[in-house]
């Protein structure tokens, strides 16, 4: 897996927390960065793992790739369950389940895969 997946906690930092228009308060509880999304963060890790826990169970759900390209024929790609518009493209092999590539359906999928 890619190290983006680690379970390493988030970096977190102390700051202050706004109560109101002007009284700021230092404050003990750390705060995020703006846009951090680290509750979403957890979530796609833990169900990018559970789909592909789910995919090694069951490998041929996922359909094949469409493609006139070789190398990218056997390709078969799945959701992430909860983030359906992101998908795992992967490729099974006799006893191997082999992610290539986790990507969202707004990139150029295509393109991405075919110059993998």
């Amino acid at each position: 897996m890619r190290s983006w997946l680690s379970t390493r906690p988030a970096r977190v930092r102390e700051g202050s927390v706004s109560t109101g228009r002007q009284q700021r308060h230092r404050t003990s509880v750390p705060v995020l960065p703006p846009l951090c999304g680290c509750s979403r963060a957890i979530r796609f890790r833990e169900a990018v793992k559970r789909t592909i826990q789910s995919l090694s169970q069951n490998p041929h759900v996922g359909p094949r790739y469409s493609s006139s390209n070789p190398r990218v024929q056997n390709l078969r790609s799945w959701p992430v369950a909860g983030f359906e518009a992101i998908r795992i493209y992967y490729a099974l092999e006799a006893d191997a389940l082999h992610i290539i590539r986790i990507l969202h359906g707004k990139r150029d999928v295509r393109q991405i895969l075919e110059n993998e």
